[in-house]
């Protein structure tokens, strides 16, 4: 008890929050004197699979609030914390919605468990499909990228795959005559082409009125990226950057754990991403390192340094004219960057991010991330922190994808912000440019002066 009160505990989602739920918090209270209620974070539920809430957490926090039935909300962030809170808060009931029946009886060992009667005759669930038509996607492009998308999207709730162009290799999707028969038969597109297709593609589809979830890199430069936003502004159409490592739910919890100051200033990243594989087509320039793979790689230093960097440097090995790779290092006013980003070569692909009080260490493929550590001078001290990832990946994307076209346009604020998709764009357009330093071909030179030729 505190202060001589008895504290209930629920937990819950809360999306597009209802009666039923009114009903439940109110026999929740009935139960003490002090109503705590704990609202599932965003990470945490895509971490439990769950990707079709349709409001974030500070709508869902505000809503909860306004019932005026609460004493004390709290964010439910990872598996487990539900005994934490427990024992934090001097909870006397645990009390939930009774479709849990039995799920939660371990818990009557720090408390009483109660399971409250749920309302009949609403749930979110059946508010989301009234408030959320099924959306019908074409797939342009094809290959392994496609092939993940179309598998993914069958766990997503409202996605429906109709058609691919213009190749078939996409098992049990027709193919579209034609990229305008396509377009019409459509609401939104996925895209997966060589950067230099973007333009065409996103503009079609924009001018058919379709919403676009395109791989990234974005644009090849910041005057296609500007017109194309305004288009998509102007017919108030989603345009956004297909780029699954931003939705995972460990990379969520990285960023909030970074700017909780947990390891302090963050001063340096370092980071590493490569691909070794048969269909490289060193033929086409296009799907080079940087050209292919700068968003992934300048993600870490965007979203965790800021857009703001000084200045940018890049280092880069050519094979004729196929960059196989990049060394981009970004300056902040009070940090730095290493990406090193390569295709057709191999590196480690982790990453490390270095601060004043400690360092975060995730392990290859660290755009895979699922698992980091937390570690400082003393390394038995270190924490391991793991958040389920489901699937390829591309479910959160996708999900993103379809939250931001459920909403109205007035109220679309996407996780990956366009000042973030332009500080990409201004690198991909300063490497376009040929403004890099290029390393040459040869034999190792080593100290004694030996030669060792290339094998």
């Amino acid at each position: 008890m505190r202060d001589g009160k008895t504290v209930v505990i629920t937990y819950g989602t809360y999306d597009l929050l209802h009666y039923g739920h009114t009903a439940l918090l109110e026999r929740a209270r009935a139960l003490g004197d002090y109503l705590i209620v704990g609202v599932t974070s965003d990470a945490f539920d895509r971490s439990r699979g769950k990707l079709n809430v349709h409001q974030n957490l500070s709508d869902r926090l505000q809503a909860v609030v306004a019932t005026g039935l609460v004493d004390e909300v709290i964010v439910e962030e990872y598996q487990g914390q539900k005994i934490s809170d427990i024992k934090k808060y001097g909870v006397d009931i645990f009390a939930i919605g009774s479709d849990w029946e039995g799920k939660f009886d371990y818990l009557n060992n720090y408390c009483k468990v109660v399971y409250l009667p749920r309302t009949q005759g609403v749930s979110s669930t059946e508010l989301r499909a009234e408030r959320m038509k099924p959306i019908t996607v074409g797939c342009i492009g094809s290959g392994y990228l496609t092939d993940r998308f179309i598998d993914e999207c069958t766990h997503v709730a409202g996605v429906d795959v109709a058609s691919v162009w213009p190749k078939p290799e996409a098992t049990g999707i027709p193919v579209a005559e034609d990229l305008d028969a396509m377009l019409e038969a459509v609401d939104a597109v996925y895209i997966s082409a060589s950067i230099e297709k973007h333009r065409e593609y996103i503009e079609a589809a924009l001018r058919a009125n379709c919403h676009v979830l395109c791989e990234s890199p974005l644009f090849l430069n910041s005057k296609d990226m500007d017109e194309l936003y305004a288009l998509a502004d102007e017919r108030e159409l989603v345009l956004m950057e297909a780029l699954k490592t931003r939705y995972f739910p460990a990379f969520d919890h990285l960023k909030l754990m970074l700017e909780s100051g947990l390891v302090g200033e963050v001063k340096d990243i370092d980071a590493s991403f490569s691909h070794v594989f048969d269909e490289l087509d060193k033929s086409d320039v296009y799907q080079g390192s940087f050209y292919d793979m700068a968003s992934y790689i300048c993600l870490p230093a965007i979203s965790f340094l800021g857009t703001e960097y000084l200045d940018a440097q890049f280092v880069c090995s050519f094979e004729n004219d196929f960059c196989v790779w990049t060394k981009c290092n970004l300056l902040y006013p009070h940090a730095s960057a290493t990406l090193k980003v390569g295709r057709g070569i191999k590196t480690e692909g982790d990453m490390v991010i270095t601060g004043t009080k400690g360092y975060i260490y995730v392990p290859a493929p660290w755009w895979k991330t699922d698992y980091f550590e937390v570690r400082n001078e003393d390394l038995r001290n270190t924490k391991k922190y793991y958040y389920e990832c489901v699937g390829q990946g591309q479910r959160y994307e996708a999900f993103e994808f379809v939250r931001l076209i459920s909403q109205n346009p007035s109220d679309r604020i996407p996780l990956h912000t366009r000042e973030e998709v332009r500080a990409v764009t201004e690198l991909v357009e300063r490497f376009h440019s040929g403004d890099v330093a290029t390393l040459g071909c040869g034999p190792y030179v080593f100290g004694g002066g030996e030669k060792v030729d290339d094998r």
